[in-house]
């Protein structure tokens, strides 16, 4: 897939759902140790950008520090946590109070998008489609998702959920261009086929695809970025955004921030597109180095 001539991307929806978000968001899994100061800024600056959506989990301890942020004032912002299941930890009950310790420490009445953030072996999806469902019913949920299922299990909850009148919105995955899995495994097809999002988590390959590195194993790729960037006028990580950006609707990549510029610089790559010569090359680029 190639991309469109539109310049700028439009805002993308969460799956059946009828909720719309920019389609770039931030993940906040660093928020609890930043500096508070400049995390309120940061999340000032995606505010002011539109419906961004602001990803955390109860495993992330930032929730709190996410709470403290939408309490300083109204918010545009999609917000969006996560279930962690474990062993003895799977029923709609256990979800349930999980997902009340989330809007508790959140401030919220009523979370936008609540996950299941791990799949787990030996637990029929059924388990975790019930409380899905119960989240949503009981409207402390508007929308529910999943995080690191594969296509199997994604397509077996959606049917559960739809079963009870409920839209899968999401599926989270890795999605870089070093780790492209989900186009070979089924996930991004499954996406496509059952209109369900894919959140791109680590789009910039956990800072890999920020700079130029000697690295042999992506030294050929962060070169076609830095070629591409200068004549765009932009940075490596706006190109590699970009091109996550332009590969499907479906995908939304959450980069962290936990400062303003580096969430405005973030923000910056939904204002223009790669030519389809670009987007090629980079992709040619990409299958060298990624898995």
């Amino acid at each position: 897939m190639t991309p469109t001539s539109q310049r700028r991307f439009r805002p993308r929806p969460l799956g059946r759902t009828g909720i719309h978000v920019l389609p770039l968001g931030i993940g906040t899994n660093k928020w609890r140790r930043a500096d508070r100061g400049a995390v309120l800024e940061t999340y000032r600056t995606i505010h002011d950008a539109g419906p961004c959506m602001i990803d955390t989990a109860e495993i992330y301890f930032s929730e709190r520090v996410v709470g403290d942020c939408l309490r300083a004032g109204p918010t545009r912002a999609v917000i969006a946590s996560k279930f962690l299941p474990f062993p003895g930890r799977t029923s709609p009950r256990r979800l349930m109070s999980a997902l009340d310790g989330s809007l508790a420490r959140l401030g919220l009445k009523t979370i936008d998008l609540y996950y299941v953030h791990y799949p787990l072996p030996l637990i029929d999806v059924r388990v975790f489609a019930e409380g899905l469902v119960e989240a949503v019913k009981s409207g402390k949920a508007r929308a529910v998702g999943v995080a690191n299922f594969n296509a199997d299990q994604m397509r077996r909850i959606a049917d559960h959920l739809a079963r009870a009148g409920v839209p899968l919105a999401a599926n989270q995955v890795n999605y870089s261009l070093l780790r492209r899995a989900a186009e070979t495994n089924g996930v991004l097809e499954a996406c496509c086929e059952l209109d369900v999002a894919l959140v791109a988590y680590f789009p910039l390959a956990s800072g890999r695809l920020t700079q130029p590195s000697d690295s042999m194993g992506t030294k050929a790729l962060l070169t076609c970025l830095a070629d591409i960037a200068r004549a765009h006028d932009a940075s490596i990580s706006q190109v590699a955004l970009n091109w996550l950006l332009a590969r499907d609707s479906h995908v939304i990549p959450i980069p962290g921030a936990t400062k303003p510029h580096h969430a405005r610089a973030n923000l910056d790559a939904l204002g223009w597109r790669l030519s389809e010569t670009e987007f090629d090359a980079i992709d040619r680029a990409s299958a060298k180095s990624g898995t």
